[in-house]
């Protein structure tokens, strides 16, 4: 059997490992954003969340996945988790259709669907033959959805791409909840 003080770490480490949490590494790169919809005062960045876990939801209001279940899911996090704990923050990231998608749009689409999380329109590369938005390489999204967590310490802690079960991403922001030090 093993000692009661080594339990606990042991089944942090396990549970970590089967969210899909990284080990604690460097902090989270800044986001480069044009405009904050929902969101009133100096732009957010990773670093003035530190103390509460951020979850970055990447999206495009013209992806299925995105409006089907990346944004809502965001919204129910936002719902389940005081705010003094839980920053969701969504982040309009567009690589394609970049005409249709423009700020004035996002704000109708945003208004119309009743999306209250704060959401920062990705910037757009300086190279104008670079369809790819700033934020997106710097984080290296492999396209929408896309979530991120960051610890309380502002590191990035879990990557991923696609539709993410909500139990399974609500389990793992609890494990950073749930980390001392």
């Amino acid at each position: 059997m093993m000692a009661p003080s080594k339990l606990p770490r042991q089944l942090a480490d396990t549970w970590q490992s089967r969210l899909g949490l990284a080990p604690a590494g460097e902090p989270a790169p800044p986001w480069a954003t044009s405009r904050w919809f929902n969101h009133e005062g100096a732009p957010l960045q990773p670093a003035a969340l530190r103390g509460r876990v951020v979850v970055l939801h990447a999206f495009q209001m013209l992806c299925p996945a995105c409006v089907h279940h990346g944004l809502p899911q965001a919204q129910r996090i936002q719902a389940a988790f005081a705010a003094d704990d839980v920053a969701v923050v969504g982040l309009h990231t567009v690589f394609e259709h970049h005409a249709a998608m423009m700020p004035v749009s996002l704000e109708a689409f945003l208004h119309e669907n009743r999306i209250r999380l704060a959401v920062g329109v990705d910037a757009v590369a300086a190279d104008a033959t670079d369809p790819i938005p700033v934020t997106m390489r710097r984080y290296g999204f492999q396209g929408t959805p896309s979530l991120v967590l960051i610890d309380r310490k502002g590191r990035v802690r879990r990557h991923a791409f696609g539709a993410e079960e909500d139990l399974t991403v609500g389990a793992a922001i609890a494990v950073l909840l749930a980390e001392v030090g």
